[in-house]
């Protein structure tokens, strides 16, 4: 499930925003104040960002840098009802990944989420197209998946891509630093904690089956075993 952090002030857009896009599976964050963002960003980890350019307190183009300057892989997409090209070029510049003028469709709002994403899938080197198998769990990159019996769980788009690092080191050490930089882009005090997370996160996930051992080495890194 992908999580979209959104930003935008007008109450009723954002408002038929969030209810469209949850109804078509994502996992979507509203907030409506530029000053709020920053703490939200930290609280949600979000697989991407739709900010609105306009909004009080803060625009979006200097949130945008300050998210960047937290997770430089971060992909953003900046709304606005601004139509010049100087406009666009300080979107650019300021992280955006993307650009959308309002007023939009719903339709192309999700096909360029969904492309950044597919994008994103796309820079982690040899993404299997098999599922592999993970103790008695079987875990599908290509659908965002982990099964274990006939439960499945489904996976945000930074919990696939830890699984997936992971499951290239089964029984071996792997060095925090490595994970971070991998994917978060760079190894900050923000990100290490977001690391710590989902760390205990996919503990819980792997816990009906107890060969598997996701073991923290202290001032290394990790070690994913599987009997």
């Amino acid at each position: 499930m992908i999580k979209i952090l959104y930003l935008e002030d007008e109450h009723s857009l954002g408002r038929i925003v969030k209810e469209s896009l949850a109804s078509r599976g994502f996992d979507i964050r509203l907030v409506t104040d530029g000053a709020k963002l920053l703490r939200q960003f930290e609280q949600f980890d979000p697989d991407i960002c739709v900010l609105d350019v306009m909004v009080p307190n803060i625009d979006g183009f200097t949130l945008g840098k300050a998210i960047k300057e937290r997770n430089s892989k971060q992909p953003i997409i900046y709304l606005t009802a601004k139509n010049q090209t100087k406009d666009v070029l300080e979107g650019f510049q300021s992280g955006g990944n993307d650009y959308i003028k309002k007023p939009f469709s719903m339709e192309e709002l999700i096909v360029r989420i969904e492309n950044i994403m597919l994008l994103q899938s796309a820079d982690t080197p040899n993404v299997p197209i098999k599922n592999i198998q993970i103790g008695n769990y079987e875990f599908s990159p290509k659908r965002f998946e982990l099964r274990y019996r006939k439960e499945k769980i489904q996976l945000s788009h930074r919990e696939n891509e830890l699984i997936l690092l992971l499951s290239k080191h089964i029984n071996q050490k792997i060095d925090r630093r490595v994970i971070l930089k991998e994917l978060w882009g760079d190894d900050s005090l923000f990100n290490s904690r977001n690391l710590d997370v989902y760390i205990r996160k996919l503990r819980v996930y792997f816990e009906k089956d107890p060969a598997i051992k996701l073991t923290t080495l202290r001032g290394v890194g990790y070690y994913f075993g599987v009997d």
